[in-house]
């Protein structure tokens, strides 16, 4: 689709947002859509995506249709992606953002829940790139100068070792394979696949639920060395970051659109840690 100077990369374009009932998930789904796009906000968690739904139709009515998916199953991921082409016809952009963090020592962790971590993380996102690709291609068979894109949001433990987080990094790393050996494939196709790696959005449930949280895990798997409360985790980890905050979903929707407008661009993990992690 040709687009006018100063025109968002997402206008008009249809996009798939995964785990988008919360957190980074559920802003990059209302970026999107106040961006131009029509977007599936798609989760297991369905009473949430349509929650998500409403609030985005709210201000740009009509842009985002709830969905269910459950990443780790192949026919879930397969209807959702039929749903997509029966409503809208196609698929531009596919984000695959579901994700879950078990924190734990690797001697302790048990091994239902490092293949559940591995199940979401990894094997979640071949699923989801499988079924949409197919989908995808359709549009380039249809159109040779059409361009989509598969966006994996990764983790900037998907860069670095992370202590007492195996199966969470482990899966994330493998993510980057995977994002690198999927560019290479789906050029063919017009499809460019990249990743962003955030850093820690310490606002999101994934970090603050008080029961479940990572500040609340990290304490009590004493990750960090003499804390004591779950404030003292969270300076600790404030202070890590060279620009002295954690991401935001505001900082993840900017790097997606960075990706999307350029065509020059495939098989990267682009870093958006605020310093924390650079490079090498």
């Amino acid at each position: 689709m040709k687009k006018h100077r100063g025109e968002s990369p997402m206008a008009g374009r249809v996009a798939v947002v995964t785990g988008a009932a919360q957190g980074f998930g559920r802003e990059i789904a209302q970026g999107l859509a106040e961006a131009g796009a029509t977007v599936f906000v798609a989760d297991l968690n369905l009473p949430g995506a349509r929650a998500t739904a409403a609030t985005i139709n709210g201000v740009v009515r009509g842009r985002a249709i709830p969905v269910h998916v459950d990443v780790t199953k192949e026919p879930s991921v397969a209807r959702l992606m039929n749903t997509v082409v029966r409503r809208a016809g196609g698929l531009d952009l596919l984000v695959s953002n579901a994700g879950v963090l078990r924190a734990g020592s690797v001697t302790a962790m048990d091994a239902a829940t490092f293949r559940f971590v591995t199940e979401v993380n990894y094997t979640g996102y071949f699923l989801c790139v499988k079924h949409a690709a197919r989908v995808m291609a359709l549009r380039r068979r249809a159109s040779a100068h059409w361009t989509g894109d598969i966006i994996q949001i990764n983790s900037k433990s998907g860069l670095e070792g992370s202590n007492r987080n195996a199966a969470y990094a482990g899966a994330k790393f493998g993510g980057i394979g995977l994002t690198q050996s999927f560019a290479l494939e789906l050029l063919a196709d017009g499809i460019k696949v990249n990743a962003v790696c955030p850093g820690n959005y310490f606002e999101s449930p994934l970090w603050s639920d008080p029961v479940r949280g990572l500040f609340v895990q990290y304490l009590r798997e004493g990750k960090v060395p003499g804390a004591r409360t779950v404030a003292d985790v969270r300076r600790f980890y404030e202070a890590k970051v060279p620009m002295g905050r954690g991401c935001t979903g505001g900082d993840v929707l900017r790097a997606i659109l960075y990706i999307v407008g350029q065509p020059y661009e495939t098989g990267q993990a682009v870093p958006v840690t605020g310093g924390q992690v650079m490079l090498r």
